[in-house]
């Protein structure tokens, strides 16, 4: 496969993947916003958005102040933020028009219906008037994306491709929810002081539970209280649940033996240490070294194994 094209595939896949993951990480912050809490948590969990996605000087270029209707605005209907759900759904589209002769008919008419369809709910204000759900509606599309893609394409290359791109963007994004989450708590990792605050702590992690849709395997799994120990277990270490580190990375390894070729045997064995780490890891050793520091190393080794692919499959960086 030429290496564009591999590229257009892959970016297609990730940024789609990129428009549902920040719709569920400001669905997430959205919904505990509406929880109980100090002016201070609130504020620390929109500020948390902004930094951990790295945008902070674009959004100081934007706006004076940290506050929901400024991020919500930024993250959703900002055009010249990359990031925002706008620009992915534009820029997922962009790279499918640019390889339509190898997208199936179906892939392509629901990817470039998501993105009209999007203009026309941002221009009748949709999102102001039900942000969630809008978010829910962002969701849905890239559940759809997904299912006709796998669903009519051949299983060759391409869609190896774009399963590659999936799976990539969604370790990154996953790590990237649950360190906002503890951003926007701002408090101790092994629990609340009193009554109160474990309610209102309940209440939180079954929100981020809800955003990542595992609310209903948490209660299959441990069919326990909510813990944040477990929670954490679940979305980085548990190989049977689907939005986790641990699953992410398997299909990123499996996806790169199916393309592998002479020059990326360093990105493969890249891959399969942080798959390694993920399996064989316990949640106790990782939470004694702090659970932010884990994620921060994770987020830098995701990228260098992004940059890696590039630099084996697909067009160069500096092209």
């Amino acid at each position: 496969m030429l290496s564009r094209t591999a590229d257009h595939l892959f970016w297609m896949a990730r940024y789609t993947e990129r428009a549902e993951n920040t719709a569920r990480m400001l669905d997430v912050n959205y919904q505990t916003s509406l929880l109980p809490q100090s002016a201070a948590v609130a504020q620390a969990g929109w500020e948390g958005i902004v930094s951990i996605s790295e945008l902070e000087d674009s959004y100081k270029a934007w706006h004076q102040t940290v506050n929901a209707k400024d991020v919500m605005h930024f993250m959703v209907k900002n055009e010249m933020n990359s990031s925002s759900i706008v620009s992915c759904i534009k820029q997922a589209r962009e790279n499918a028009r640019a390889v339509r002769g190898t997208l199936t008919t179906e892939v392509w008419e629901t990817i470039n219906q998501t993105w009209l369809e999007l203009k026309r709910m941002l221009k009748e204000g949709e999102f102001e008037r039900d942000p969630g759900k809008f978010f829910e509606w962002v969701k849905f599309r890239s559940h759809l994306s997904r299912g006709v893609t796998v669903g009519t394409m051949l299983m060759d290359e391409s869609l190896h491709f774009i399963r590659l791109g999936t799976f990539l963007e969604r370790a990154d994004n996953t790590a990237r929810l649950l360190d906002v989450k503890f951003h926007a708590l701002q408090s101790d990792f092994y629990g609340a002081a009193n009554e109160k605050d474990q309610e209102l702590d309940f209440y939180h992690w079954s929100a981020i539970l809800r955003s990542v849709s595992g609310f209903e395997i948490y209660r299959k799994v441990y069919r326990n209280v909510i813990t944040p120990e477990r929670v954490a277990e679940l979305l980085m270490l548990r190989a049977d649940m689907p939005r986790s580190l641990h699953a992410s990375l398997n299909a990123v390894v499996e996806n790169l033996h199916l393309v592998a070729n002479q020059q990326s045997q360093d990105t493969l064995r890249t891959a399969g240490k942080l798959r390694a780490d993920l399996q064989f890891g316990r949640i106790d050793e990782i939470l004694a070294t702090g659970l932010h520091a884990y994620l921060t190393q994770f987020l830098d080794r995701i990228n260098a194994l992004g940059a890696k692919i590039s630099r084996d499959f697909l067009v160069p960086q500096n092209a």
